[in-house]
């Protein structure tokens, strides 16, 4: 009698970073993990990564907070978040019970807001990693986004290295001239993953009463409509040979969307406002992922990486 030969390996390495499936939630789309608990098994799950985590309490931008545009939302929440020190007592003990990685998204309004919450995590139980938001607004220097000059990148980033032992990842900002200068500031700096794309910036306009949509005038465009965006700018990275593992983050709605940014050159996917639509997004991508593999004889999920032919 033959025994049954085992399906496709889809566990990736993201550097020190170890996750079983390709698929993690994006920041910002899944709340702390535990408001999705009762629609979706999270311990099936590659990763959760918690909302944008600061050293104090958000309240976040005045409603409106989202709407609906052609091919997904634009939204501006302004990272309203519990705080670091909240995180701590009273979400991360919910989170810490789970066989997913738990990485935390952290920001701040100057370098040494970035450093203290990347310091205060160190050595807590139950955070595998932290990804660092670089786009939000730097508000010692007037309102400029740090992710779009390599020397502010570069500035972070280093701060938060020398502030934590723990995995680290960059989300990098499309709204750059050029991604793979921000990537390579990221890299050099101490990165040992990134993450992209975060949101463009968009506005939609009212005709009736010519007023903005949201109540921050502009947001973030997330949704079907960046992903070849995305995908341009994760293939741009990987060619860029800087010699970190990639997650790829924009549009993706489906286990095809997650191939296609395998083959561009992501180690991992982030599914963001998807999740919105269907909790059980993430799981199904998971499964089409396999499936996929399993029908094109890939033995392990890594033989796909970055094999985009051109």
């Amino acid at each position: 009698m033959s025994k049954e030969m085992p399906g496709p390996d889809i566990s990736v390495r993201l550097g020190r970073l170890f996750l079983r499936n390709p698929v993690m939630t994006a920041s910002g789309t899944f709340g702390y993990g535990q408001e999705y608990g009762c629609f979706i098994d999270l311990n099936q799950l590659g990763g959760i990564i918690v909302k944008g985590t600061s050293l104090m309490p958000r309240l976040g931008n005045p409603p409106a907070r989202i709407v609906e545009v052609v091919g997904g939302t634009l939204s501006s929440v302004g990272l309203h978040n519990v705080g670091v020190e909240r995180f701590i007592k009273e979400k991360l003990p919910y989170l810490r019970k789970l066989d997913s990685r738990i990485i935390v998204n952290i920001f701040g309004a100057s370098v040494s807001d970035y450093h203290e919450v990347a310091r205060r995590l160190e050595g807590i139980d139950g955070v595998s990693g932290v990804e660092v938001n670089i786009s939000c607004p730097n508000v010692k220097e007037g309102g400029v986004v740090f992710g779009s000059y390599p020397d502010q990148t570069y500035k972070v980033v280093k701060s938060v290295r020398d502030a934590t032992t723990l995995p680290l990842m960059v989300k990098l900002s499309p709204n750059v001239t050029d991604i793979t200068v921000i990537a390579r500031a990221a890299a050099e700096a101490g990165a040992e993953i990134l993450s992209l794309i975060n949101n463009p910036i968009g506005l939609a306009i009212d005709i009736n009463s010519r007023k903005p949509m949201l109540g921050n005038v502009t947001g973030g465009l997330a949704g079907p409509a960046i992903k070849p965006i995305a995908l341009r700018m994760v293939w741009e990275v990987y060619k860029a040979r800087l010699g970190l593992p990639l997650v790829g983050i924009g549009g993706i709605m489906s286990s095809r969307d997650a191939i296609e940014f395998i083959i561009a050159g992501a180690s991992a996917v982030q599914v963001g406002s998807a999740s919105f639509v269907d909790p059980q997004t993430s799981l199904k991508i998971t499964a089409g992922i396999k499936q996929y593999c399993s029908d094109n004889g890939i033995e392990n999920i890594a033989d796909l990486v970055g094999t985009l032919k051109y």
